[in-house]
């Protein structure tokens, strides 16, 4: 996938959790560097249907790419028939979609969401949503992101948790997948909103490894992030 990469761009943007912030979104696809998109594309935010069509659309025009999300998989899942829990969030993100004046963005977006990679290997950079494990080295990850979830996937959407949980019923995660990444490795992730000052929030692991939380909180009242890094 990467191979012609370097013959038409310099650089890779890489941008966190959108939370259908349409307004922010647009503004980061606004780019000549090739855009990777590390998951949670939908829910929360305005226009989710709106932030879905235009990642078609740069994937289409050849210049970007996404990760599955959490969120995105459980959009996946509803819209192939399987039972999730349709709670106000998906309920808002299916009238979104609906209201798109494409009527065939449904099926479009269960496509796309059928062939999103769960994690990207590029020299020494990872691109994951939620959290590392050392088999992304030497594994590639499934074909279809929406078929039954096993150890390794449940790692790539939802990082490491607990058996405890917060207040308002999320787990409370953990973050010892970190010191795990390897010496002269990135890794740029979504998913866990650490940042306490609006920035990415960087974190080294024991292993020599470096964790870039990308996810600042577009959507949820926070904004949406993007860095740029030379391929």
């Amino acid at each position: 996938m990467f191979a012609t990469l370097s013959t038409r761009f310099k650089n890779f943007r890489i941008i966190g959790d959108v939370h259908g912030d349409i307004n922010g979104f647009r503004h980061a696809v606004e780019t000549d560097h090739f855009i990777i998109q590390l998951g949670d594309l939908v829910d929360y935010g305005p226009d989710s249907g709106a932030v879905m069509a235009l990642m078609l659309q740069v994937q289409d025009e050849k210049r970007g790419i996404f990760l599955i999300g959490n969120h995105d998989r459980k959009l996946g899942l509803f819209l192939k028939g399987f039972r999730v829990r349709k709670d106000n969030i998906l309920t808002r993100t299916l009238d979104q979609i609906n209201q798109h004046p494409d009527k065939k963005l449904t099926d479009k977006i269960l496509q796309a969401l059928e062939k999103a990679p769960a994690w990207l290997i590029f020299k020494n950079f990872i691109f994951v949503h939620g959290g590392f494990h050392t088999r992304m080295l030497v594994e590639p990850p499934p074909a279809n992101p929406l078929t039954p979830i096993n150890a390794l996937l449940s790692r790539t959407l939802y990082g490491e948790t607990t058996n405890k949980t917060l207040a308002n019923g999320y787990p409370i995660r953990r973050l010892n997948w970190v010191n795990h990444i390897p010496s002269g490795y990135t890794l740029y992730c979504g998913h866990d909103c650490r940042s306490t000052d609006g920035r990415p929030w960087i974190r080294k692991g024991y292993a020599g490894g470096t964790a870039v939380f990308m996810d600042t909180g577009a959507g949820k009242g926070g904004h949406l992030s993007w860095i740029d890094i030379p391929i």
